[in-house]
């Protein structure tokens, strides 16, 4: 009787709870700036990232959400601002027509923009809005934005990388093409075998040259000699042009220092570079060489298609990998529930990886003050027995340890509902969410430790947000096992508790936090 009574108040207190819950729902609203908003839409190219409830910011304030993400079929002709009659009224595209909830007092005009960028390294994004320019009348609710800002995201960036590295292959295979074969071999002996004979012809215009000015100074001497009178008048002449020469030389030495000295490091320059460029061709008839023997890795890149085809599918699993990682989204949570009849503290450190807006990976890890309960049978003989009583009876002994346990299961989403299979408090178990107002309101559902019991342990619990990140919560655990008869039973109890839960853009507000209290305690 007494433990009706108890279980009465419990309920009655969880009632009240829940009246309270509600009451303060309605006073502080975490969405109240937005529903009393208006709305607008825009359509996507591409919507990767985003998900419901994604912010819309204005030079970085959130003034909006996004209410709704969906396919829609539309003319292309449709999708600029005005729309452009010379294409063809029969082309359609699907895009992602995107809903927003704006604040009202926050005004949007015709010629505002709308972009989607990523908002933290976790993967979350969000929509960045320029209002426009507020000298016409500002959109109403239901129109639509219709200037829309592309940005490049990872998947550009890898896909770029192919498109280099294919650049790159084409480039390879027409070196090879050009040096690798015997023809192209020929040919580079041929060019150089016309450099040699080329520098051979250069030598001997020099050795020609040379008795052509032997015989020129013959005839030099031959001429001063028969005309001396006129040689005296032209070395005077000589002599007075050397004189205007000095002269000239004498008013304009230090341009003409400058220039000479100029003329040293330019020749020097000249000899610099063609040195440098002869090794540079020798660097490059042995890289041609190699290249065409398969050495290095160019020659391997371009005659080893095995090794071309491992470069191809190497890029696209990075692709695959890095898209994962951007779309993937935490939430921690942490959980606190007082058991009345028990009169302990039950706690809960969850982690939530979800790479999808629709399903998701729950690890769990639990401090149950009732432990976990294990049960060993033992036959035991009485010799001799007692008269009408059997040789043999068995004794079923249940012993109770206090350990740490761990929860892992897969959640899918459909609606309003949210299944859940895996690993539930050290056991097997299945579990059922109901999410109702926005998911301010959660109902969980646990049916786990199947065969520990006479039944299995059922938990139905009820979570409330009343402020962002914080919830309230109340329920029932082990209703089937009631009797508080059987001694290898905890049997039901009744519990109230709050819980903390963060996702990635209030982990990234607690990083800063999180660096200077690391740096205070090194």
């Amino acid at each position: 009787m007494g433990n009706k009574v108890k279980a009465a108040r419990v309920g009655a207190l969880l009632i009240a709870a829940i009246v309270g819950a509600l009451v303060v729902w309605r006073l502080v609203d975490e969405r109240a700036g937005t529903r009393g908003g208006y709305r607008v839409y825009t359509y996507l190219e591409n919507a990767h990232g985003l998900i419901t409830k994604s912010r819309v910011t204005v030079a970085g304030l959130p003034v909006g959400t996004i209410d709704s993400i969906r396919l829609e079929t539309v003319r292309v002709r449709d999708l600029p601002c005005t729309p452009d009659p010379s294409v063809d009224a029969g082309l359609y595209a699907t895009v992602a027509r995107v809903d927003i909830v704006m604040q009202d007092g926050v005004a949007l005009y015709p010629d505002a923009t709308v972009s989607r960028r990523s908002a933290s390294l976790l993967g979350e994004y969000i929509l960045t809005v320029h209002p426009g320019t507020p000298n016409v009348d500002p959109l109403g609710d239901g129109d639509r934005i219709c200037h829309v800002i592309h940005s490049s995201d990872t998947s550009d960036l890898v896909s770029d990388l192919g498109a280099v590295a294919r650049s790159v292959r084409a480039v390879a295979e027409q070196v090879e093409r050009t040096f690798g074969t015997e023809e192209g071999g020929r040919q580079m002996q041929s060019a150089l075998r016309n450099l040699t004979e080329a520098l051979e012809a250069v030598n001997r215009t020099i050795q020609a040259n040379e008795a052509a000015v032997t015989h020129t100074l013959q005839n030099i001497d031959s001429i001063t000699t028969n005309a001396e009178p006129e040689l005296a008048r032209i070395l005077s002449n000589v002599e007075a042009i050397t004189r205007d020469l000095r002269s000239i030389v004498e008013h304009n030495r230090d341009g003409l220092d400058e220039g000479v000295g100029e003329v040293g490091p330019t020749i020097a320059s000249i000899n610099r570079a063609s040195q440098q460029l002869e090794r540079v061709l020798e660097d490059v008839g042995e890289i041609t060489e190699r290249t065409a023997a398969g050495e290095g890795t160019i020659g391997r890149l371009t005659s080893d298609e095995h090794l071309i085809d491992e470069v191809e599918e190497t890029v696209e699993g990075l692709n695959t990998i890095i898209g994962g990682f951007a779309r993937l989204r935490t939430v921690i949570g942490l959980r606190s529930e007082y058991m009345f009849l028990t009169n302990a503290f039950k706690n809960y450190i969850e982690i939530r990886l979800s790479p999808g807006e629709d399903r998701y990976f729950l690890i769990q890890l639990i401090d149950d003050p009732r432990g976990r309960t294990q049960f060993t049978t033992t036959q035991v003989r009485t010799s001799p027995p007692r008269m009408g009583d059997p040789p043999f009876y068995e004794e079923v002994r249940a012993t109770t340890s206090e350990q740490l346990l761990f929860s892992f299961q897969l959640a899918k989403r459909l609606h309003f509902f949210t299944f859940r299979f895996g690993i539930l408090e050290s056991s097997g178990g299945i579990g059922v969410d109901l999410h109702f107002f926005d998911d301010r309101l959660e109902i969980n559902a646990d049916l786990f430790r199947f065969g520990d019991q006479t039944f299995p342990s059922l938990r139905v619990r009820f979570n409330y947000e009343i402020v962002r990140t914080l919830y309230v919560l109340g329920g029932v655990d082990n209703i089937l096992n009631a009797d508080p008869s059987v001694p290898s039973q905890n049997g039901a109890d009744f519990f109230l508790g709050a819980m903390l839960r963060f996702d990635d853009r209030d982990l990234i507000g607690l990083l800063p936090f999180l660096g200077g209290l690391a740096g205070g305690l090194n």
